[in-house]
């Protein structure tokens, strides 16, 4: 083992203990988390700031200046949310709990690409970095489920119940200190993982088409509308987050691929499907605006809703020309990391000028 490897190894320990002892705080010092909503306010920000550290420490060059922007940004976010007025509606502060995860993944893509943000390459690396954490972490998560059921299960034979104990203690911080973990996993088999992206995406990329295209189909049989159902409007918003991410993760993981006879059509054919979902879901929050009025979970919904729509129209004309204009499919892979600062954008708007935008709704 050379010593650059010893001290990824360290610094992997180090920034897992770190991240261990930031989420044992509550415990540490005797409060009660929940009332506090320490965790929905703090949790996320440890473990990014964990990985964010990692990633920066173990660079090929240490930048003194990327480390202390780093912490900053860590310090000024997390001042700022546990600061909020607690009279802030309810509402609001829910979407800021969602969207702050989102916020300090953009920001954390950008310590990944070393702060280089004028190379539309590395985004896409960090594209594919987030796909192969997807699918490893869940691999190991399932891993980690079956390992907790046999360790619980084991010491329910001796009638000890450890359940409460080994959840709080163990499970909640192998949780937020397995990014870490999957990313060194990453950099150190990268063999292995960069056949993931592709294998995942040549069997569900299909598969996310018939079941869509059957979803749609069923739904004007049945005639069930997301225009009067809230909560079937928000099962497909998340449809469309998931879908979108699918395709984003198989252009990035195929476009380098040799063989690419079919891929370009099954993707495009997702595109277009996924739009039609989109128009669907869009007309029906513009009829709920429209009928109810203006709240911050429309506004919120109707922002991400219009972000998805651009960003697959500007990704199903790409594909459109790589299929029938013979062009490469880099150059979706190029549209969507010059599309990804929008994403930043509208986060940025969601926790820092929501609370204040709504403040009295």
């Amino acid at each position: 083992m050379d010593t650059t490897e010893k001290r990824k190894i360290f610094l992997l320990t180090g920034m897992s203990v770190l991240v261990a002892a930031l989420i044992r705080i509550p415990q540490i010092f005797g409060f009660d988390a929940g009332v506090s909503f320490f965790y929905e306010k703090n949790a996320v920000l440890f473990v990014f700031l964990g990985i964010a550290l990692y990633v920066i420490l173990t660079a090929k060059t240490l930048r003194k200046s990327h480390l202390v922007a780093t912490l900053v940004f860590f310090a000024i976010c997390t001042a700022y949310i546990n600061l909020l007025p607690k009279n802030i509606n309810k509402d609001v502060m829910q979407l800021v709990y969602l969207h702050l995860p989102l916020l300090l993944w953009c920001f954390y893509g950008l310590v990944y690409i070393g702060f280089d943000t004028k190379d539309t390459g590395k985004r896409m690396a960090y594209i594919q970095y987030n796909g192969k954490i997807a699918v490893l972490g869940a691999v190991l998560m399932i891993a980690g489920m079956i390992l907790s059921a046999v360790t619980i299960g084991l010491f329910s034979a001796i009638d000890l119940k450890i359940e409460e104990f080994y959840m709080e203690y163990i499970a909640m911080t192998g949780v937020a200190i397995a990014p870490i973990a999957v990313t060194y996993i990453i950099e150190k088999y990268p063999r292995i993982t960069h056949k993931i992206i592709p294998l995942v995406a040549n069997i569900f990329t299909p598969l996310v088409t018939i079941i869509q295209v059957v979803f749609l189909t069923v739904m004007l049989v049945t005639g069930k509308s997301p225009f009067d159902d809230r909560e079937f409007l928000m099962l497909i918003n998340v449809l469309l987050a998931v879908v979108t991410a699918l395709v984003v993760f198989s252009i990035t993981g195929t476009a380098s691929e040799k063989k690419q006879r079919y891929t370009p059509v099954v993707l495009l054919l997702l595109t277009a499907v996924t739009l039609i979902t989109n128009v669907v879901a869009l007309s029906a929050i513009i009829y709920r605006l429209g009928e109810f009025g203006l709240t911050p979970n429309r506004t919120a919904v109707l922002g991400v809703n219009l972000l998805i729509f651009v960003h697959l129209a500007l990704m199903a004309i790409d594909l459109f020309r790589t299929v029938f204009g013979k062009r490469e499919l880099q150059r979706v892979e190029r549209t969507t990391a010059r599309y990804l600062p929008v994403y930043a954008l509208w986060t940025i708007i969601v926790v820092f000028l929501f609370p204040w935008i709504f403040a009295t709704s």
